[in-house]
């Protein structure tokens, strides 16, 4: 065997060892790991005031979604989102955090005119609550509990957001 083709062998064994441990990780391991606390950050609202995510995190449990108007998942995910702060946006403060991909403050705010969301929407245009959350995709979501400790990660369409809420705020769910 030469030397190149070893090295090629090696690198794919590498890369296979690689893709099961994130697939034994499951979501648990997505973006911001579990127990840390992300950066505090500002970004902006959709008018370009700023906004500082410290007057949220650390003050009450706080749900923040990655999302585009792109994003199919997203879509998907509204009406989870939608019954989930139904039922705790008394308690938890719902987060849209617009990524800065294909998309534009006006534009966003052109959607929500006819499809309006009850809670605040900002705008991520430098990526720094991106990269704070270790957003890896849209259709990610980041909850936090009271003290600023992540308590759950997900992406996907089919996320379990009231029941990662319910664990924030109530003791049995």
């Amino acid at each position: 065997m030469s030397s190149l083709s070893s090295m090629a062998c090696a690198a794919g064994v590498a890369s296979l060892m690689a893709l099961q441990s994130v697939s034994a990780a499951g979501q648990d391991r997505i973006g911001i790991p579990l127990g840390e606390t992300p950066a505090i950050v500002e970004i902006e609202d959709l008018e370009g005031q700023p906004v500082d995510l410290g007057q949220f995190i650390g003050k009450k449990p706080v749900l923040a979604e990655f999302w585009a108007l792109w994003c199919e998942l997203c879509e998907q995910l509204m009406p989870r989102m939608l019954a989930a702060h139904s039922k705790y946006g008394d308690q938890v403060e719902f987060l849209a955090v617009s990524v800065a991909i294909n998309q534009t403050p006006r534009r966003i705010k052109r959607h929500l005119e006819k499809h309006p969301v009850p809670y605040r929407v900002l705008w991520d245009e430098n990526g720094r609550a991106t990269r704070a959350f270790q957003a890896p995709t849209t259709s990610y979501i980041v909850v936090l509990d009271e003290t600023g400790r992540v308590t759950y990660t997900g992406t996907g369409a089919d996320q379990d957001i009231e029941g990662a809420v319910c664990r924030v705020v109530e003791e049995r769910c």
